[in-house]
């Protein structure tokens, strides 16, 4: 009978080692694939979000607990955008002219909200979530109601307004701007004869006759 081989000691195997989170900024990239997710048409989810961001189901829970949360959080950075969008525009426009500056405001909107159709969406409608529960959003918006306040305030003061109803210019050109961006996105314009390279233009035309009627001649 052949020798018996001395047993060898049992070695047991290790797990290898939780690698550490090398993603960077989570919360981030969240909000990015949630944005994303919105502007292809699709329905957004933490779940569906935290596939896009490569990263395991339940990681999106630690800064977003639900949905609810993760739209919030989109909505504020797509407001952050369109803000930024208003202030390089006004930027470039003389602030002792406060109806170039009303214009230039228009403008910046229609712009902003026909380049970034779901972003829009996503700021401007209660589709995605309830405003009201940001308190950042809404902060904002008074803000940027505010400021076009502001604009009309300043060129009554100069004397360059038809009405001193600035109320009901301020909600009229609200109605413009808002309703431009709406048939963009609801794609009317061709509807109207208007081709797709030709509807910024448009657009801005309309804004101009509309500064054109509340400025005196």
């Amino acid at each position: 009978m052949p020798a018996r081989q001395p047993s060898r000691p049992r070695v047991r195997r290790q797990m290898p080692e939780a690698r550490p989170y090398h993603h960077g900024d989570l919360r981030r990239a969240l909000i990015d694939a949630a944005l994303q997710l919105a502007a292809e048409g699709a329905e957004v989810s933490v779940r569906e979000a935290a596939r896009r961001a490569a990263v395991s189901p339940g990681a999106p829970f630690r800064h977003f607990p639900n949905r609810d949360a993760l739209m919030a959080a989109a909505a504020e950075e797509a407001q952050r955008r369109f803000r930024a969008e208003i202030e390089a525009t006004l930027a470039n426009v003389q602030p002792t002219d406060p109806l170039a500056r009303f214009r230039a405001f228009g403008i910046a909107y229609v712009r902003w909200a026909m380049r970034n159709p779901a972003h829009f969406e996503i700021i401007s409608t209660g589709r995605y979530f309830a405003h009201g529960s940001s308190a950042e959003l809404t902060r904002d918006n008074a803000e940027l109601v505010a400021l076009t306040e502001r604009m009309l305030a300043e060129a009554a003061a100069q004397d360059v307004l038809r009405s001193v109803d600035l109320k009901r210019i301020q909600i009229a050109g609200r109605a413009l701007v808002y309703g431009l961006a709406r048939m963009n996105l609801d794609g009317h314009f061709p509807r109207w004869g208007v081709e797709e390279g030709e509807i910024e233009r448009m657009a801005e035309g309309v804004i101009d006759l509309f500064i054109a009627g509340i400025a005196k001649a």
